[in-house]
């Protein structure tokens, strides 16, 4: 019998309590620094769901790990929709024939709504002294993220890293590997998730330096203060994009597909783009992106596609068992 998690059935009691009232509820199981986003997003949709339809909607969220949500809900947590940061998540629950094969096509912008950026927080007037990524294997400097076999965020970093020592003069896949397995060796402990990652930075007071989405600067700023930290942003850094998707199995069984579809529709509306953006992610929305220019610096970026050939290879050549990381971290 596959048995769910402990924590999964409290947040299935807590996602069952009070639903009586609405004529629908849906689940949006996503990771874990997109709290804030939905949080403001879901009472829009609410509201624009009732006045072109009449229907009240019971909106629940899960977060955690994109790893960890994503194997939830092949393990049985009935989740409407997933909104993840990492689209071989999404291809984990296509495999498992959870979601369509071609989901990447069922919204626009290979169904990433927004996109961010791989950044440096750090303590106030930078003590260390970083810049940029070589700045994080020095020795005595400690680095905090979550970790990259089971987070978006993690395997983020760990791609950014290795692109960046990539594109450095000779630099080479062996050269990366060493330069990721140095920077490994900073990380005192792995966080569970970006979140944890925050309070572990922030709270706990652990380390030198968060790396992180841009978008989670504001939030940390919003409850910790702006005067508590920086942000730098290194000389390259990853894309990163937002991937959701519909969980077929789940709303045939439920009979919430046409509400399932409409609310991630709905993140691509002006309405939506613009919260993505209140929320500090960038939007795909042109208009609003020039409108927010203030929040999102410049940045030189690359995609997962340009220098890994797409998120699947990515994960298959580092974060499968016996990958790249398995090889650096054991070295460690």
């Amino acid at each position: 019998m596959n048995l769910l998690p402990r924590t999964i059935f409290v947040v299935l009691f807590g996602l069952l309590a009070g639903a009586a009232s609405a004529d629908v509820t849906l689940l949006n199981a996503s990771y874990d620094v997109a709290r804030d986003v939905y949080k403001d997003y879901n009472p829009m949709f609410q509201k624009h769901w009732k006045s072109t339809t009449g229907e009240t909607l019971e909106l629940k969220q899960s977060h955690g790990g994109s790893s960890k949500q994503v194997r939830a809900v092949a393990d049985g947590l009935e989740a409407d929709v997933v909104t993840m940061n990492q689209a071989n998540d999404i291809e984990f629950l296509a495999e498992k024939g959870l979601v369509a094969k071609d989901w990447a096509k069922k919204f626009p912008n290979n169904a990433s709504p927004y996109t961010s950026a791989m950044v440096f927080i750090v303590r106030k007037g930078n003590p260390k002294g970083i810049k940029d990524w070589s700045d994080l294997v020095a020795p005595g400097t400690q680095v905090i993220l979550p970790h990259p076999k089971n987070t978006g965020n993690g395997r983020n970093t760990y791609l950014s890293a290795w692109a960046w020592a990539l594109k450095q003069p000779g630099g080479s896949d062996a050269k990366a590997q060493e330069f990721v397995g140095k920077l490994l060796k900073n990380v005192p402990l792995f966080a569970a998730g970006g979140r944890d990652a925050t309070t572990t930075f922030m709270q706990r007071r652990m380390g030198d330096v968060l790396v992180t989405f841009e978008s989670e600067a504001e939030m940390i700023a919003k409850e910790f203060g702006k005067g508590e930290f920086e942000v730098v942003y290194p000389s390259l850094t990853m894309q990163t994009e937002f991937p959701v998707a519909v969980v077929e199995k789940v709303v045939d069984k439920k009979g919430t597909r046409k509400q399932a579809t409409a609310y991630l529709d709905y993140l691509w509306s002006k309405e939506g783009q613009e919260n993505a953006a209140q929320n500090y992610l960038r939007p795909r929305d042109p208009e609003l992106l020039k409108k927010y220019a203030t929040f999102f610096p410049p940045v030189k970026t690359f995609t997962v596609d340009e220098v890994f050939g797409g998120a699947n290879k990515a994960f298959a050549t580092h974060f499968k068992d016996g990958g790249s990381f398995d090889q650096v971290y054991v070295a460690k």
